[in-house]
């Protein structure tokens, strides 16, 4: 599930969107903005849909080994461990996720299946298969770290797999991160046999996030006329068309949840779009955007237009 932070992201390069293409519709922002969340969920089902794809893989390789014209013994009777794999069976197996990607038409064959196919022989050829291949225990356990090891040091470091998602969506790589936490999280989760069944994540932790990320879409925009003159005030010695418009957005997301969300501290607000300005503006963003937010806060607290304590 998105957690505040990632909502926040999102929010961010809806509004970096908006303002930069001119649009002055509020609705129609709002439904580019629910709809970049929900691709989060895409990327969510295509990554499953990846580790499910790289057992048919496999069951496709063993069926062409035995069709070669000299087959090996090893060929003609090979070791099926890996398609036996509990983990990827429960995973292949499990309905709701099947329904989810016909809905959605994610489907690696009607993409690209060579990148599963090479993910595989890859992986095939890693210490970590073969030891897996060659014990003849059958655990669950084992079943599951090796699929865990898959995830997190073949799937998650194949350079081809972040380009076929990049041309998909330019933010899900930004996603990228979180989306297979909520995968390694889940298969860790199945922690016996007997109550094995995967459990797809929603979307939302609750209602009350996806409310916030709506809100804190709509009063950004709605009170920038509010907002706008506020930091000019305190960025008189900048060039306001130097200022980079990322900045800008982060400051004025900073006022509306400062201002309109008494819910939330002051404190908390601050280090998250401090954060947003490291990963998403220029190296020196940090430091200008932090100055400029901690004079607007003291004088907004002294004003009486916020009244939580900067510090909480």
């Amino acid at each position: 599930m998105l957690n505040r932070r990632h909502l926040r992201v999102k929010v961010l390069q809806s509004l970096y969107a908006f303002f930069q293409s001119g649009n002055t519709s509020l609705n129609a922002g709002e439904k580019e903005l629910l709809f970049g969340i929900e691709k989060i969920h895409d990327l969510y089902l295509y990554q499953l849909s990846l580790i499910i794809e790289t057992r048919r893989q496999a069951e496709k390789i063993l069926e062409e080994n035995k069709r070669k014209r000299v087959p090996t013994p090893e060929d003609l009777n090979p070791n099926t461990k890996f398609i036996n794999n509990q983990v990827l069976q429960i995973l292949d197996n499990n309905a709701e996720l099947q329904k989810k990607l016909e809905q959605r038409k994610i489907s690696w064959s009607h993409d690209d299946n060579e990148i599963p196919r090479k993910i595989f022989l890859q992986f095939r050829n890693s210490s970590s298969y073969k030891e897996y291949i060659e014990n003849g225990e059958q655990s669950f356990e084992g079943d599951r770290n090796l699929i865990l090891k898959l995830l997190k040091n073949y799937i998650c470091e194949f350079e081809l797999l972040h380009h076929f998602y990049e041309e998909r969506s330019i933010y899900w790589i930004d996603d990228w991160e979180l989306i297979n936490k909520m995968i390694i999280k889940g298969i860790k989760s199945m922690d016996t046999l007997a109550d094995s069944d995967f459990t797809l994540m929603s979307l939302y932790k609750d209602i009350d996030d996806r409310k916030f990320a709506i809100e804190l879409f709509h009063k950004t925009i709605l009170n920038d006329s509010e907002f706008a003159p506020l930091i000019a005030a305190k960025t008189q010695n900048w060039d306001i068309e130097r200022i980079a418009l990322m900045d800008i957005i982060i400051m004025k997301m900073a006022l509306a949840e400062i201002i309109k969300f008494p819910q939330i501290p002051v404190k908390v607000s601050l280090n998250e779009y401090i954060e947003l300005s490291k990963m998403y503006s220029t190296p020196k963003s940090k430091i200008f955007v932090n100055g400029v937010l901690d004079k607007l806060v003291e004088e907004l607290v002294s004003s009486k237009k916020v009244l939580k304590h900067p510090g909480k």
